[in-house]
């Protein structure tokens, strides 16, 4: 899980917390996050942390998560998120999911993508908000073509990538050599999907599959509207963790 960043989007102040920090009903989404994952049968939560690592190391003691959630330091974070992705890196070592840590959603979702049987898998969303800043998945005659914020292959629907992503252990094992040229090359000009859109491309027909959860209540918290549209939209649809 990615939870290194500023979250300069959302306007923060010196007292504000990371963004895996925001409270939610008075629970953070770590705490959120952690609570759905131990449901699930996961074995344990790894976080990439940097800005205000101490903050969220707290709140794992202060939650007692440290069986379950581990913190990797991942010292580049700075320099955008492919770097902390590459400070992840040897975490990539069997099945994994991977997320984004910023994300407010429903457990059922998270049950979805879990239950996919292809060798990577994206959960994604055919609704897509006026004010979001989409990574699309997209597709022409039913068929993934592409992946990215910006997408170059020609298409004729996309939907929104939702920032979990399934990896099979041999898809994972991939991940490292995916990044390490952009890294080689002190590349800053790119965003970390980039990757996982080299893996697909270079995977055969059929690979990566998707999880289709258009209609269950989640958002991705980037810009002030965001946090509002949780608050207001999608934290009233949560549905409870059965008992």
């Amino acid at each position: 899980m990615l939870a290194a960043g500023f979250g300069d989007r959302l306007e923060p102040t010196p007292d504000s917390p990371p963004k895996i920090l925001l409270q939610f009903g008075g629970k953070t989404l770590l705490v959120r996050h952690a609570e759905i994952l131990k449901f699930l049968g996961f074995d344990e939560l790894v976080l990439g942390v940097g800005n205000k690592a101490d903050w969220i190391k707290d709140e794992i003691a202060k939650q007692k998560l440290g069986e379950f959630v581990r913190t990797v330091d991942c010292p580049q974070f700075a320099t955008g998120a492919p770097y902390t992705l590459w400070g992840l890196r040897a975490e990539f070592d069997g099945p994994a999911i991977f997320m984004d840590g910023d994300v407010l959603y429903d457990h059922r979702l998270m049950a979805k993508l879990c239950a996919s049987t292809h060798e990577a898998c994206f959960a994604m969303d055919r609704n897509i908000r006026p004010s979001d800043d989409p990574v699309k998945i997209c597709f022409r005659n039913g068929e993934i073509v592409d992946f990215h914020k910006v997408p170059a292959a020609p298409h004729d629907e996309f939907a929104e990538w939702i920032g979990f992503l399934k990896l099979s252990g041999k898809m994972a094992r991939r991940v490292e050599d995916a990044l390490r040229p952009y890294i080689a090359a002190e590349r800053t000009d790119f965003i970390y999907e980039e990757v996982f859109r080299d893996i697909m491309r270079a995977s055969p027909p059929g690979a990566f599959g998707i999880a289709d959860v258009t209609g269950m209540p989640w958002t991705e918290i980037d810009f002030p509207s965001d946090m509002e549209y949780a608050q207001k939209e999608v934290f009233p649809r949560l549905e409870p963790l059965p008992a």
